[in-house]
């Protein structure tokens, strides 16, 4: 995913340094500041958050997408959706809940303490996704 972090300039509609410059100019020191708060409690918390990514953009292909044979490609088509970060409702458990990640996933309440902290500042205009992918 290093590519998304070094460039320049907007490709379609991915994260790069500059996409909240104008809507959100503060995002990303929001981010580093609770980051670091939560780092400074929790050595641990980094590995966590890094790995709350990971299995957030860890994509799953279908034997029918085959053909992908980008990265970069099959990141758009599955991935890195803040699905992981989603509670369990009736009778779906979600990625957050489910065997893999159950009780060893962390890092979900410093997700929740950067999305309130944007919000405030930024309502509406940060997506949990780019939160999580900013906050690892």
């Amino acid at each position: 995913f290093a590519p998304f972090c070094h460039c320049e300039k907007k490709v379609g509609d991915y994260l790069y340094p500059q996409f909240y410059d104008k809507s959100c100019p503060n995002v990303e020191e929001i981010v580093k500041s609770v980051v670091a708060k939560a780092v400074a409690k929790e050595p641990r918390m980094a590995a966590s958050l890094l790995r709350l990514h990971f299995h957030d953009c860890f994509v799953k292909l279908k034997r029918g997408c085959s053909h992908v044979k980008n990265l970069n490609a099959a990141a758009a088509i599955a991935g890195c959706d803040a699905s992981v970060l989603l509670d369990s409702s009736g009778t779906i458990i979600s990625e957050k809940r489910s065997n893999p990640n159950r009780n060893s996933a962390r890092g979900f309440e410093v997700i929740e303490e950067i999305k309130s902290a944007i919000e405030k500042e930024c309502p509406n205009t940060v997506s949990c996704a780019d939160i999580l992918t900013l906050a690892a």
